[in-house]
């Protein structure tokens, strides 16, 4: 039975070209910043962005109190600024999912949970079971989980996508699954496209590139690479999915670099909130005073 499982995912994996070329593409990636990023660079863009944030707190001094003061902050924000799209999302852990659900006002921001034992994903698949159904159920209408990074590079592939299979049956049809790949602790641009087909074989939603926690988070070529296999995927299997490049989103110019290669790769039918999330805090505050010509400290 384990044989038939692992041939599964190897025969999916067949589908595609996995052997990438690192130099490649950081050479695709150097000649769209050059070219493209430019004409991206523009009011509108950046209105766009603003209302594609996942406004994210994941602190160890994060508490009720503080939670739902960040909460208070996104209900202000769509009063004070009501010709600017509201943030797509706040991200919380999932122990602060009810709070953000009884405080929060505006309507079409979502509430994304870390779950699975976010950022690690190291814990025993029953406490990322019973973690994520808690989160469902206290009222985050997301789940963002990360993929068992350890399985993956030790090459159990059919565990990576039992577990993200197995929490995507909690999180059910009407709650979106993103899943983490952690990029950088993949190092290869080969690893970051098998990890990108098999979690969107396994069900994810979204797939993301980093926690945010490890030294290397996002860049623009695993940005690259995983759109290029969000691309693929689609052509095969006519399913959508949905890219969030998280962790090291620092300047307004790094938004407009995600913006731009989503654009290349996969096209205007990508570029919507649903799509396209930015996971970030800082960058609320550097967008904004961007759009509105002065330096505003909001979020």
């Amino acid at each position: 039975m384990e044989i038939n499982e692992k041939s599964k995912y190897e025969q999916v994996l067949s589908q595609y070209n996995c052997e990438l070329d690192d130099a490649e593409i950081k050479a695709k990636v150097r000649d769209i910043i050059a070219t493209k990023v430019p004409e991206n660079d523009t009011l509108d863009v950046k209105k766009f962005l603003f209302g594609s944030i996942e406004l994210t707190t994941l602190k160890p001094t994060d508490s009720d109190v503080s939670v739902m003061a960040f909460t208070e902050r996104v209900n202000a924000f769509d009063n004070e600024y009501p010709n600017l799209p509201h943030v797509a999302t706040i991200c919380v852990y999932p122990c602060f999912a009810e709070i953000v659900k009884d405080t929060l006002e505006v309507e079409g921001v979502e509430i994304a949970c870390v779950s699975g034992s976010f950022p690690s994903s190291q814990a025993r698949i029953e406490v990322k079971v019973a973690e994520t159904a808690l989160a469902v159920k206290d009222g985050a209408t997301e789940i963002d989980i990360v993929m068992p990074v350890g399985k993956f590079l030790s090459g159990d592939i059919e565990g990576v996508c039992d577990e993200i299979s197995e929490l995507k049956a909690i999180c059910g049809e009407n709650v979106p699954m993103k899943v983490i790949l952690e990029t950088g602790c993949l190092t290869t641009a080969s690893n970051i496209k098998k990890a990108s087909i098999l979690a969107m074989y396994a069900g994810a939603d979204y797939i993301k590139t980093s926690t945010g926690k490890e030294k290397i988070s996002a860049t623009p070529e695993a940005a690259y690479v995983m759109c290029q296999a969000i691309k693929e995927y689609y052509e095969k299997t006519g399913i959508q999915i949905g890219f969030k490049p998280a962790g090291g989103l620092n300047t307004v110019m790094d938004a407009i670099i995600y913006y731009t290669i989503v654009k290349e790769v996969l096209g205007e039918k990508w570029l919507t909130n649903k799509y396209l999330r930015l996971g970030t805090s800082r960058l609320a505050n550097l967008l904004l005073s961007e759009i509105e010509g002065e330096e505003i400290n909001f979020f």
